[in-house]
């Protein structure tokens, strides 16, 4: 049991590799110290699982979106699914959306359009953004300031440093997954950077294990290895940070 208490911000429970134990992975967060856990929707068909899911778990909440890897599928009756699935009490959230010109495995045009259209269906329902960005910190950046009214989270941050600014002069939050373990890391002075009330941690299950299971299949009970390192290059009590982080997710994402 962790001496601290956590939130993982963002995770995948509707993947192939996490599905056939999800009751397992969420008994073995909760003795770790997870009160709860946000499962994404990626596509329509995963965003109606992670739904299913929130019913099921009392502790798991869902969003639901269209991943820019499958912009393609951002279709008209798509979106009419999503405006029906956020009408559902536990999903919390829109995406995750956003841009990744890394892989390309679908048009940036596409890419651009899903995701401008993600963040107008915050506008209207006044839900969050959760937000994929990968090689694209420009466009990003731009879309970011041109959309006003809507509060995101950049999860899983890989970005530079000044899309990190100019999402936090947007009010948004900043997420950090279990990459900031990892030897090779690089920028742990952005994870110093982000204001303590701004920041979110993440395992992004089943990807990007911390250490000390990398190259293991990601879980959510793994998120306090990520709360401890962060807590760890902020110089912070890492209970005292678990602790904003919890309140940070719960304010995000409006949990109560």
């Amino acid at each position: 049991m962790s001496p601290f208490t956590v939130i993982d911000s963002h995770c995948h429970l509707t993947d192939e590799r996490l599905f056939p134990d999800v009751e397992g992975g969420l008994e073995r967060a909760r003795t770790a110290g997870v009160e709860a856990v946000v499962t994404i929707g990626t596509h329509p068909d995963g965003s109606r699982e992670a739904v299913a899911l929130a019913a099921r778990f009392p502790e798991v909440y869902a969003t639901v979106g269209v991943h820019p890897h499958s912009a393609d599928q951002a279709t008209d009756a798509a979106f009419a699914e999503l405006r029906e699935l956020v009408r559902e009490p536990k999903v919390v959230g829109l995406g995750e959306t956003g841009l990744d010109y890394y892989y390309d495995n679908a048009p940036r045009d596409a890419q651009r359009a899903s995701f401008l259209r993600h963040l107008e269906l915050a506008r209207e329902t006044g839900l969050p953004v959760v937000v994929h960005t990968r090689s694209a910190d420009a466009d990003t950046a731009d879309i970011i300031a041109d959309a006003r009214g809507v509060v995101g989270v950049l999860h899983c941050f890989s970005g530079g440093r000044a899309l990190m600014e100019r999402a936090l002069e947007a009010g948004w939050y900043v997420s950090f997954s279990g990459m900031i373990t990892f030897r090779k890391y690089e920028d742990a002075d952005l994870v110093c950077a982000v204001p303590a009330d701004r920041i979110l941690v993440e395992t992004d299950a089943p990807y990007l294990a911390p250490i000390p299971f990398r190259g293991k299949t990601n879980e959510p009970a793994y998120v306090v290895h990520t709360a401890r390192k962060a807590a760890e290059i902020r110089g912070e009590d890492p209970a005292e940070f678990a602790a904003a982080t919890v309140r940070n997710t719960r304010a995000f994402y409006r949990l109560g």
